[in-house]
Parts: C-alpha cells; structure tokens; sequence
C-alpha cells in the first residue's frame, strides 16, 4: 500500500494506541522501553539524525513524528559529539534509548550474519519460471516457498525443490497476507524475511546481513530496506524508477504513524519471530503491511526503516494492471480506516498551519503574518524559562513548522482529492488558486529528482488514479472515515526529555 500521510505539523506527543478490533490476529508486547530498565550498553555505536537541527542551548527539533524537544541538563554537547557518529560512554546509556524511541537517534553495530537464525518466506502465485531467477539469488540460505494455488502445482515443486528450497502449497487460493503467515507457520528461525517474488536482491546474503544487524537492539522489531522500482526501457519502468509505490524515501528512521515513514511494504520486511505472533491479518487483501508495522508499533516494538539498503522491485507488465494497482492502493485505505480512524486520515492539519497557508492561497498575506506572530507569542510563552531568546526560538519553530507542511499538505490534497479538484477548476472563482494547489502536489514528487516532462503524464494518472480508489474504497466500505481531514487542536507542544529520561 502506498500512502502520502501528512505528519502532524506544529503538534507535540506520540499517537494514541488504537484498540485492535480483529481479535484472532495476536501481537505479544515488546519488552520494557524505560529507558532506565532497558539503558543502551556502552560502547554501542550511534549517529544523530541528520535531520534534527539544534535551537538555542537545549532545544531541538526531529524525530518521528517531528516535533521540538527540550534536551535535559548539559546534554547537548553529548547530542552534537553523537551528530556525527560515536559511541555511547557509561552513563549515557539512558538518554541514548530515549533518544533512540524517539526517532532522533540511531543505532549500529556489526553483528555476524548467521544463516542459521533466519527463514526466508516466499509468497508465490504465478508461473515456476519466474520464480528460478529468485531462488538463484537465495542459494544457501533457507528459503520456503509458499505456492497460493498456482496453476502447474508439478513444476513448481520441481523448481522449488531442485534448488534445495522447501515448498508449502494452498489448495486454494488464500491471499498473499494467508501465504506469508503459512510461511511463518512452517518455519521456526528467530527471525523471518518475508520476500516477494519479483524483488531482485543484488547480494541477497548481503542485503539480509545488514538488515539482521538492526536487531541488535531488542526492542527493534522488524526492518525494512528502500524498495526502488526497476529501472527498464519503457516510459513505465522509468517512472517506476524514479517514483514507485513502494518507495518510502531517501531518509532512515522508525516506521510510525502520522511520521514522514508512516508505513514499509512487505516486498521485502524482516521480522523478529517474537514480535509478529500471529502475523498478518488475512482479512486484508491490500494494506496488510501497513497493519502488521502498526500494531508492531502499538504493541511498543520498534520498525526501522534503512533507506541505505536498497533493493529493487518491477512495475506491472501492462498499464492496465498498472493503472489497476494503484487503484487498489487506494481502496485499501477505507478497510484500514475502519480501525485506525483519524490516523487515516487523507490529511492532517491544525487551524494555525490551516489558516497561514489560505491566507497565502488567496492572497492574503496579513492574515498570515497575524496567525503567525499570535502562534509564535503562545509558543514563545510555553518554552521553558532558561530559554535565552523565546522569540527567535518560536519564530523558527513555528515558521519551519508552517513551512515544511505546504508541499505535503498540497500532495495529500492532489492524491486523496482529485475528482474534487478537477471539478473546482470549472469555477471561475477558484480556478486560479486550485490550479497553483495541484501545480504544488504534484510537483512535490519532484523536490528530490530532476523534473523529467515525460514523467508528468504517469504522475497525473497516478494520482487519480490512487484517489479514484479512496473514494471507491470508501464507497463499497461504506465509510467516509478514509476521506474525511483531520483537522487537530491548535496547540503547539513542547515535548520534555528531561521528564522521559
């Protein structure tokens, strides 16, 4: 599934646990996060993220989901040595884990892979040829195939078995989400990839090697790398290189909701075998990989999203089915929003961020230096009082807030509203002003890559395409909770490491 959820701009405070309404599908609870029973050991390798930017002494923004931390006691000059990569000393081991749940840290370390401590599972459907350039690729490790009632049932298990692999089949066909937990069933290994079939792995035991290292932390339970589309010769595969779906960025981080990495796919996901109990939820025929890396994260197990590894994946042979699978990105979203509620939401926004950007809109810039300064005076107030300059502090914040918002706000308008867009373009009124909304959220796609013309195209279609899905989504679940914002308090809150250390 592929979502461009908005963060929470200008809000402070980690999403609520939502209650989990399918009670078969079980998750077990990660081990304690007090940062003063699980410390960080010594010695243990970190790095700052990159993206956290100091304000005055002991403020700082970052982390997943975004937002401004007031750092305890001289800690800083600890943060800014581990900015650029170190190692955690004795007595440090409490802020480090802090930091680490946060999202404002990470960590390393080199652990030998051992083959022996991971299964590798196959959901397949499809033809056995297509599967031999895969199995080539995970030669000595140990790899289950899950054949989910596939035609040609003998040469598949020729094939499966010929390269020293083990073969579970449906009689029926289950889904891919049945496939993987059948996978996971039938394996024991303290740790499972799943893998789908058509993911090319360049160094598949180096790919699984970095990968496993991650878990090095024990509350860390599951991980994924950056999955590229396949870069071919048709106009297709060259969008798909350069924008697939399943791409979750250039940056690391955890995997939250409301977070810049909202969700990972489970083209390729690694997973401690203690965390995923019952695994994926098969009711679900899309969205089944959002779902597991959510309730992961309710259950207080962190996701890991390593953006350095990458791995690649193809775009749909025809542009039916391509055009087909994004619809059903989309779709998906009504199904989840039934359990997940605001979290998705296609939208997400505060009456301050709201207000500044129409007043931009429609050309009304008083209006926004007005919510702007009012914002900044109630921010500045809340700061804590060894703050050396409030002012500047919550210009910067506010401002940055406001201002990292437009392009994401922008993008989820064009995804999730598209029909409604195009109809308001027939308004004379507003014709202008959703002509520059939709420039914006398409554009957007292109703020890390160079614009290519023959890209826009597929970009437009995609778009609709997605949001066609929303709304028919929506229809046939007969729930408006995937299409309706959501619009958050004003209230913008300080989150204090010093309390949670």
């Amino acid at each position: 599934m592929s979502r461009d959820l908005l963060p929470p701009i200008l809000l402070a405070g980690a999403s609520a646990a939502v209650p989990w309404e399918t009670q078969d599908v079980i998750l077990p609870a990660a081990p304690t996060a007090n940062a003063l029973e699980s410390p960080l050991e010594a010695g243990t390798r970190v790095e700052l993220d990159p993206r956290a930017r100091f304000h005055d002494t002991n403020l700082v923004t970052g982390g997943s989901p975004w937002r401004l931390w007031h750092l305890p006691g001289a800690s800083r000059a600890t943060l800014e040595r581990w900015r650029a990569g170190g190692a955690v000393r004795a007595g440090e081991g409490g802020l480090a884990r802090t930091l680490v749940q946060q999202g404002l840290l990470r960590t390393y370390r080199e652990t030998p892979f051992d083959v022996d401590e991971l299964d590798v599972v196959v959901p397949f459907l499809g033809d056995a040829k297509a599967l031999g350039g895969l199995l080539e690729q995970l030669a000595g490790l140990h790899v289950t195939v899950v054949d989910d009632a596939s035609s040609g049932p003998e040469a598949l298990r020729h094939a499966v078995e010929g390269s020293g692999a083990t073969l579970v089949r449906h009689e029926a066909r289950r889904g891919p989400a049945a496939a993987r937990n059948s996978g996971l069933r039938a394996t024991t290994r303290p740790f499972v990839c799943f893998l789908d079939a058509d993911v090319y792995l360049d160094d598949a035991p180096g790919v699984l090697a970095r990968l496993r290292a991650a878990f090095h932390d024990p509350l860390v339970g599951a991980v994924a790398p950056r999955v590229r589309g396949t870069n071919g010769s048709s106009p297709r595969d060259r969008f798909e290189a350069r924008f697939s779906p399943l791409d979750r960025g250039p940056d690391s981080g955890l995997v939250r909701p409301n977070s810049a990495v909202n969700f990972v796919p489970s083209a390729l996901l690694v997973v401690r075998r203690e965390a995923v109990g019952d695994g994926f939820d098969e009711s679900l025929r899309y969205g089944e990989d959002v779902d597991l890396v959510w309730r992961l994260n309710d259950q207080g197990w962190l996701v890991r999203y390593e953006a350095d590894v990458v791995v690649t994946h193809p775009a749909r042979s025809t542009w039916l089915a391509w055009w087909r699978q994004r619809v059903h990105y989309g779709a998906s979203s009504a199904a989840l929003a039934r359990r997940y509620g605001s979290r998705l939401a296609p939208l997400r926004v505060d009456p301050v961020t709201a207000s500044a950007l129409l007043g931009v809109l429609f050309a009304r810039p008083a209006l926004s230096a007005r919510v702007l300064r009012v914002a900044q005076r109630h921010f500045a107030g809340r700061l804590p009082r060894s703050t050396d300059r409030p002012e500047k502090v919550a210009q910067e914040v506010v401002a940055m807030g406001v201002a990292r918002s437009a392009g994401p706000l922008a993008r989820a308008l064009v995804r999730s509203y598209a029909p409604l867009l195009v109809l308001g373009l027939f308004h004379p009124k507003l014709r202008r002003r959703l002509v520059v909304v939709v420039a914006l959220g398409v554009a957007w796609r292109w703020r890390r890559e160079r614009f290519r013309a023959g890209d826009l195209p597929l970009a437009l279609a995609d778009d609709v395409a997605y949001a066609v899905g929303v709304w028919s989504g929506a229809w046939r679940e007969r729930t408006w909770r995937g299409v309706v914002p959501y619009v958050a308090k004003t209230s913008i809150r300080l989150s204090d490491l010093v309390r949670l250390t």
